[in-house]
């Protein structure tokens, strides 16, 4: 299990309304919560959060539909996975533990996850580091050819269901490391263990579909948020830290968010999609020196 990668931590499970999340937390301070990413689970901190508990207590759940987290059926406009309802997890599920405000960290599909948080709960976020994205509206209506090659699965796990479902699920181990190692820059950054750990739960015929709805939802319901949110110019009002791999498929992702956040700050790091696994401890020193 990946609590076996987070020793010093304590898992938890927190019972809301439409779904179970599970959680790991450890250390002493301030609140910090760290969401992952696509095709990931909380496993993907185990190199990070150690460093980051020495300040903060730190909170590294799995999203709803991912890890071991419940997989709640999902409807015709996709809301149960829009990342509206997965930051209202993340608001619930830090209040059940105490937190009423907190430092916030994602990466890939959790800085999705993180960046409606901040929008639609300004109140409960201090500040907000994003690892590796630009927003979902962005990624959308800048799409041209290479962007479409290198962001090839977005179009596809949008498909109806049960499409992307039976393909991926006929060797659900293939696809999730070719995803990892196209998307890596650093030869063998994975570990072992939260390798397997990512292979045990991708397995999981209703984690390949929770995965799915993920992505349909961006397509549409979380497309049209992020939409109106330009349209009536709101943008993130606490502190922003952009972090992402320079040997990545995008250059310009700090120019994107000054549209988003009025206090932003950011750089490339020398990795590729995967921050916390590929430069752990830049990343975390980043994320250390932002925090405080």
């Amino acid at each position: 299990m990946a609590g076996d990668l987070f020793p010093s931590f304590e898992r938890r499970r927190i019972p809301l309304d439409e779904v179970e999340i599970n959680l790991v937390i450890g250390g002493s301070g301030p609140p910090l919560l760290l969401l992952h990413g696509y095709p990931q689970t909380h496993a993907i901190w185990h190199r990070v959060a150690p460093a980051l508990a020495e300040r903060f207590t730190v909170v590294a759940p799995d999203l709803r539909g991912y890890g071991d987290s419940g997989r709640p059926p999902s409807g015709e406009g996709h809301g149960p996975y829009s990342k509206r309802t997965m930051a209202q997890d993340m608001v619930s599920a830090m209040e059940a533990l105490g937190f009423a405000r907190f430092r916030l960290a994602g990466h890939d599909r959790g800085g999705r996850v993180a960046y409606r948080l901040t929008l639609d709960h300004p109140d409960r976020v201090e500040r907000v580091a994003l690892l590796d994205i630009i927003p979902t509206w962005e990624q959308f209506t800048r799409a041209d050819k290479n962007a479409a090659l290198g962001i090839f699965h977005w179009y596809f796990l949008a498909q109806p269901s049960p499409f992307p479902e039976q393909m991926i699920g006929r060797d659900p181990d293939y696809f999730l490391r070719h995803l990892l190692d196209s998307w890596s820059g650093t030869p063998d950054c994975f570990d072992p263990e939260p390798l397997q750990e990512y292979l045990r739960c991708f397995r999981d015929p209703e984690v390949i579909r929770a995965s799915c709805e993920d992505y349909r939802a961006g397509a549409t319901v979380d497309f049209d948020i992020d939409a109106e949110d330009r349209s009536h110019g709101r943008r993130i009002g606490c502190p922003v830290l952009v972090l992402w791999g320079a040997r990545g498929r995008r250059r310009e992702v700090l120019e994107i968010w000054e549209s988003w956040a009025e206090d932003l700050r950011g750089r490339a790091l020398e990795c590729g999609h995967f921050l916390p696994e590929e430069a752990p401890e830049e990343t975390a020193r980043e994320l250390l020196d932002f925090f405080a």
